[in-house]
């Protein structure tokens, strides 16, 4: 009797649960509403993903294909490698590279390692590499040849034991490999003992015979990606196994149809939540095959789709300008496309209605569908379903995915329809931020139905359907081609420059990127405003600040308007400009 009256109360208990997840009825019948996830590590589950599709290409660079056998001995090889060098269970390695092969290898490499792996933006300037290097105390660093002299400018600076130089060419077609070094920049770096190359960082697996797989558990810390935070300060976002898988797993789902042999057009940096976990490690455990492009050029876009045939396209709302603008004649050459996904920034009803005329113009059945994502959740947390879409809307949370929407300062529930504080529940909310218990406590908050959900610092409101809408953001952030921007950082770097008094960046309309940083400067009392000294300020930024987060432009003032207790008015900063 006792066990049919807990049947019972289970049963009552999961249409309770259900009653706030009208979502489930725009999933469709492939679609479950709940999945069971890897139980081990990131690379555990790629190296299942290798025992089922052996044989299926894994990825594709500069038109060369590796097998799902061969890139496991790259891994393998490579992981023997680290142990070789000295890598330990629990040391951080960072990761300061484009989207190629040696950086796909190492990254799981580093997992199956017992490593952590730090993913940082290879065009960050020289104080931001110090910066990542130092917050997740890296002990070796991963970057490509070009980006080395800013790397052996700071180095000194931090704990890195050795520094492995990767280049462009490796992993590339023969023929390419030969013609590269004449169409690319190479500095010239002295290889010592601290300073070694990838290929040879490879050809020490030979030499190591121990045990080099590492037992990993599903909530070990596993990657550190960075965010704004809730202050828009960039912050290190710990994320565990379990949240990459979960994700990973999730995701396959959600774009179906999908299934193993199908590719992806990565175009999205491997930094980048949506880049690492929807556009690389999504595919990897599920027998897909990623193109690596490891530098977009708009350009040259329509020409990849029409050359590689790939079934998923996955990237930003500047990616799908460039889509739209290629100069390609074929009626046909989208055909392959079933699955366009965009998120990253919001995606206005004019680009999307002109990418699906687009798609459907040159052969495609797909949608442009639009997802929703924060690093503190891995990455995409809800997605809009396929041929079903509402303005306004960045869609249905993904399997095992909460969402609550809450009175802004609360953890009351807001009503359907109305506008809150969006927070999120799931098996991809990270672990924390890194060093910062503070700022944790301020997003990862326990509500009184007993289950830890993540404020996003996002306002938006839920409609009877299950689908989400965003309104705007709390936190100052400004979204450049679905780059993050912390304004916080280049008010900084602006304000230590002698002749600067104070100044206040805010994100500006641009027709192409979305937002770009514009900076509003007070120059000091005793220096004057000219031309010399502008363009002086400004070179200054550009040795501490990342080239993609650059100001626009700037302005000089008199001053810089304040509310009324005295806290800069950015909401008024900026708001009279026209789109650039």
């Amino acid at each position: 009797m006792y066990n049919v009256l807990q049947k019972l109360e289970s049963i009552i208990k999961q249409f309770k649960e259900d009653d706030n997840k009208p979502w489930y009825n725009l999933y469709g019948n492939n679609i479950p509403h709940t999945l069971e996830y890897p139980k081990g590590s990131i690379y555990e589950a790629f190296n299942d993903a290798c025992t089922k599709y052996p044989l299926y290409k894994a990825y594709t660079y500069f038109g060369k294909n590796c097998r799902y056998i061969k890139l496991n001995k790259q891994i393998i090889n490579l992981a023997k490698s680290l142990k070789y060098i000295g890598v330990k269970k629990g040391d951080r390695i960072t990761i300061c590279m484009p989207n190629t092969p040696d950086a796909i290898i190492m990254f799981y490499a580093v997992n199956a390692v017992g490593a952590i792996a730090n993913m940082i933006h290879p065009l960050s300037s020289e104080k931001e590499i110090e910066f990542y290097l130092n917050k997740s105390n890296s002990k070796f660093i991963l970057c490509l040849d070009i980006i080395y002299p800013k790397v052996e400018k700071i180095i000194e600076n931090t704990k890195v034991k050795k520094v492995i130089i990767s280049k462009i060419s490796n992993k590339m077609p023969i023929y390419l490999k030969v013609v590269y070094p004449f169409t690319a920049k190479v500095p010239n770096i002295k290889y010592n003992d601290n300073t070694i190359s990838f290929t040879k960082l490879e050809s020490f697996g030979k030499k190591y015979n121990d045990n080099y797989l590492e037992n990993m558990k599903k909530y070990d810390d596993a990657v550190i990606l960075y965010s704004g935070g809730t202050t828009g300060d960039a912050k290190g976002v710990v994320l565990s196994n379990l949240n990459f898988n979960a994700l990973a797993t999730q995701c396959f789902k959600m774009v179906d149809p999908a299934k193993a042999g199908d590719s992806i057009l990565t175009i999205m940096p491997i930094f980048h939540g949506f880049g690492l976990g929807v556009s690389v490690h999504t595919e990897l455990i599920s027998g897909m095959n990623i193109i690596l492009i490891p530098k977009f050029n708009s350009k040259e876009f329509g020409k990849l789709i029409k050359k590689y045939k790939p079934k998923f396209l996955a990237g930003v709302p500047t990616m799908y300008e460039a889509l739209i603008n290629s100069n390609i004649k074929s009626k046909t050459y989208l055909k392959c496309v079933c699955n366009a996904i965009c998120g990253g920034d919001t995606l206005n009803e004019a680009l999307r209605n002109r990418v699906d005329n687009y798609l459907k113009e040159h052969g495609s059945k797909a949608n442009i569908r639009v997802g929703y994502g924060l690093t503190e959740a891995t990455a995409a947390v809800c997605v809009t379903p396929r041929y079903y879409f509402k303005e306004g809307g960045i869609g249905i949370p993904l399997p095992d995915i909460n969402f609550k929407i809450v009175k802004i300062g609360t953890q009351k529930r807001a009503k359907t329809n109305e506008d809150g504080e969006i927070c999120i529940n799931g098996p991809t909310v990270m672990k924390r931020y890194l060093d910062d218990i503070e700022e944790t406590k301020k997003v990862l908050k326990l509500h009184s139905d007993g289950k830890v959900w993540l404020h996003t610092g996002d306002i938006g409101y839920m409609n009877e359907e299950g689908l989400v809408f965003f309104k705007s953001r709390l936190k100052r952030m400004i979204i450049s081609s679905g780059y993050n921007i912390y304004p916080q950082y280049i008010e900084k770097v602006i304000m230590s420059h002698p002749a600067v008094e104070t100044c206040a960046v805010v994100g500006i309309p641009h027709e192409y990127k979305g937002q770009v940083p514009k900076a509003y400067v007070v120059l000091r009392e005793n220096f004057d405003d000219t031309k010399n000294l502008r363009d002086d300020i400004s070179e200054y930024v550009k040795k501490s600040v990342s080239k993609y987060s650059l100001p626009y432009e700037y302005e000089f003032v008199k001053e810089i308007e304040k509310t009324k207790v005295g806290k800069i008015a950015f909401t008024k900063l900026g708001a009279n400009h026209g789109t650039k």
